[in-house]
């Protein structure tokens, strides 16, 4: 729960409701990935079809591993934290269009953050600077870049 400011100066309660994802998510969260690949990728020098059939693949095989964000009683996003070679992972972290710019992500980061000891690691498109700007904010750095399109970005754990 966090306490938020409206733009009138008002004050409101943020309760974000998790819960895992089912089958019938596959369809949206592949939508979402295809989405921002076609919006930031450089699908003229990658295998597009061979690409998407990866995160198709991913999604399916994983599906009850990612999670729905609830906000008011609506769907507002989807999220995938999980364990891969002594780090965590956030992997298609989505805010759907009409819910950003309320603070959504960051409590979704957060959450993440809370969660863990371990360093943190996610990969974001270099041109996305929006996405990049909230991760700094939240302490992640630049740690690599991955041909050109994509970073990866770190957030050191407390044992770490």
């Amino acid at each position: 729960m966090r306490i938020n400011k409206n733009l009138t100066g008002g004050i409101y309660i943020m309760e974000l409701k998790y819960k895992p994802a089912r089958n019938m998510d596959i369809e949206p969260i592949f939508k979402l990935n295809k989405a921002l690949i076609d919006e930031y990728e450089n699908i003229e020098i990658i295998d597009y079809q061979k690409v998407l059939l990866w995160v198709r693949n991913k999604i399916e095989t994983h599906i009850q591993e990612y999670i729905y964000v609830m906000f008011n009683g609506k769907k507002v996003g989807y999220y995938y934290f999980h364990h891969t070679d002594g780090k965590m992972e956030i992997d298609d972290l989505y805010v759907f269009p009409q819910y950003r710019n309320m603070g959504i992500g960051t409590e979704i980061l957060k959450k993440c953050i809370s969660e863990t000891n371990l360093p943190i690691f996610l990969y974001v498109f270099a041109s996305n600077k929006r996405a990049i700007a909230l991760y700094q904010r939240l302490g992640f750095e630049i740690t690599e870049t991955i041909k050109g399109s994509r970073y990866i970005m770190q957030r050191q754990g407390l044992f770490t």
